[in-house]
C-alpha cells in the first residue's frame, strides 16, 4: 500500500495526528515549533502557536483538549484559552514526547532528553483532578501509547529498544505486566502507533519512510510506503474513521533533500480505528 499526500510540507517536525469530531476533524503538533496544527475541509492547514514544545493534543470530554507541552501539561478550554499546569522537572534538556489517554480518562504523556540520554526520561499520568504521577522511569525516548479495543491492553514503544511492548490494564492497577509484544528488525525505530476496531497496531517508522501493521498477535504482515524517510506517527480518521492519517517529520533531513518530509498523508488500509479516548478532565 502506498500512502497519498494530503498537504504540503507544513511542518518540520509533524507528530501525534488525533481525530476528534469535537473539534472538527484532524488536528497534529509541529512538535518543536510548538504549534497545533488542524486541517480544515478545504485541505487548508490552520496553525496556533502553544508553547516552545507541544508534544501530544487530546480531545476533552467538556469540549477543548489536553496537551503535552515542553515539560509538563496544558489545558485548553472550549473558548481558546490555555492554562499551563506547573512544570513537572527542572532539567531544560528534557521534554515531552508522546501520550494518550487510558479508558479512565486519565492523559499519559512520556518524555525524552534532546539528546536521547539513555534512562533519562520517564512516563507520566494527569488525573482529570489535576493530579500527577510518574507511571514510568529510566525510559529513553517515549513513543506510541495507544490501548486495545477493549481497554484490557496498551502498548507503548521506548523507541530505543526497537521494539513494542504491551502491558495489561485495568482501572484499580493502571499499566502493570509489561512485556515485549513485537521487535521491529534491523535496529528499526518504532514511533508513534495507534490501534484499529479489530485490535491491530499501525507503527510508524521513524528510521525509514513506512508503516507496520501488527496483528493483535504481534506478526508484521502489512506495509505502508510514504515517500518520506522520516514517518512519526499515525491515526484513524475521516468521518467514518477508515483513512489512516500520517505525520512525518524533516528535523533530519539535509538541506535540499526529502522535499516532502513534513507533510500529512492518508492511506485507505481497508479497516476502521475507534473514536479517540478523550481526557475526564
Amino acid at each position: 500500500m502506498r500512502a497519498q499526500q494530503v498537504t504540503d510540507p507544513v511542518a518540520y517536525h509533524g507528530e501525534g495526528p488525533v481525530w476528534s469530531p469535537s473539534w472538527g476533524g484532524l488536528r497534529w503538533v509541529d512538535m518543536l515549533a510548538g504549534d497545533v496544527l488542524s486541517l480544515a475541509p478545504d485541505g487548508s492547514v490552520r496553525r496556533r502557536s502553544v508553547s516552545a514544545v507541544v508534544a501530544a493534543v487530546r480531545p476533552r470530554r467538556g469540549g477543548g483538549a489536553v496537551l503535552g507541552i515542553e515539560r509538563g501539561f496544558a489545558l485548553e478550554d472550549p473558548d481558546g484559552r490555555l492554562t499551563r499546569l506547573p512544570p513537572l522537572w527542572d532539567d531544560e534538556g528534557v521534554r515531552m514526547n508522546e501520550g494518550g489517554c487510558d479508558p479512565d480518562g486519565n492523559f499519559l504523556c512520556g518524555s525524552m532528553a534532546y539528546d536521547q540520554r539513555p534512562g533519562a526520561a520517564a512516563l507520566y499520568r494527569l488525573t482529570p483532578d489535576g493530579s500527577t504521577t510518574t507511571v514510568l522511569e529510566g525510559v529513553t525516548v517515549s513513543n506510541g501509547l495507544e490501548w486495545s479495543p477493549d481497554g484490557s491492553r496498551a502498548y507503548y514503544d521506548d523507541t530505543a529498544t526497537h521494539r513494542v511492548d504491551v502491558f495489561d490494564w485495568d482501572p484499580d492497577r493502571g499499566l502493570h505486566g509489561r512485556r515485549p509484544f513485537a521487535t521491529i528488525p534491523d535496529g528499526g525505530l518504532p514511533d508513534g502507533l495507534t490501534v484499529d476496531a479489530d485490535g491491530g497496531l499501525w507503527v510508524a517508522l521513524a528510521d525509514r519512510g513506512e508503516v507496520w501493521h501488527l496483528t493483535p498477535d504481534g506478526v508484521h504482515d502489512e506495509v505502508v510506503e510514504v515517500p518520506v524517510g522520516m514517518v512519526t506517527a499515525c491515526t484513524f480518521g475521516g468521518p467514518d474513521l477508515d483513512q489512516l492519517f500520517i505525520t512525518t517529520s524533516r528535523e533530519k533531513a539535509p538541506p535540499g533533500e526529502d522535499p516532502l518530509a513534513g507533510s500529512l498523508f492518508r492511506a485507505d488500509v481497508g479497516v476502521r480505528g475507534r473514536p479517540v479516548r478523550e481526557f475526564a478532565g
